[in-house]
């Protein structure tokens, strides 16, 4: 499991033309799920995500959590994370997990972090997503589980 997590000052998504879901400040995380992930790598990014010190301080340092500010989360299913490019021009997508499972996690993530106290705004899966967003910083992280040994 693979998160891109983005801090903005807002963001909307439509399908469509239609608005889905919109957020004001906070995160849009673009979650991908590979092939093997289970509800215990999705665990960790329940856990991991609400107190990761991402947010700037009253001083502009950064140093304060998405639960501090009271910020929104617009969670984005991304298969394409798991693109493979080392061969040719053209990426495969073979390690992303099958379409039934991977929705299964990503609802599954969403509704843990729901759980921790944050306001959680979903995208369509497998829809061709519209996404409009101003990054805040712009700061970018990516988030992944450590191997598991």
């Amino acid at each position: 499991m693979k998160a891109v997590i983005q801090r903005v000052l807002e963001a909307n998504l439509k399908v469509d033309g239609e608005l889905i879901s919109e957020i004001g400040q906070g995160y849009v995380i673009f979650l991908g799920v590979a092939k093997g992930d289970t509800t215990e790598d999705a665990d960790y990014f329940i856990k991991k995500i609400p107190p990761l010190r991402i947010c700037e301080d009253e001083n502009g340092k950064i140093n304060k959590s998405i639960v501090d500010v009271g910020g929104e989360i617009l969670l984005v299913s991304q298969f394409t994370l798991y693109a493979n490019t080392s061969h040719g021009n053209r990426p495969d997508f073979l390690a992303a997990e099958v379409p039934d499972k991977a929705n299964e996690l990503y609802q599954y993530v969403a509704v843990g972090l729901k759980k921790q106290g944050l306001t959680v705004k979903l995208g369509v899966f497998g829809a061709d997503m519209k996404i409009s967003q101003i990054n805040d910083g712009p700061f970018t992280v990516v988030l992944e589980k450590p191997d598991k040994k």
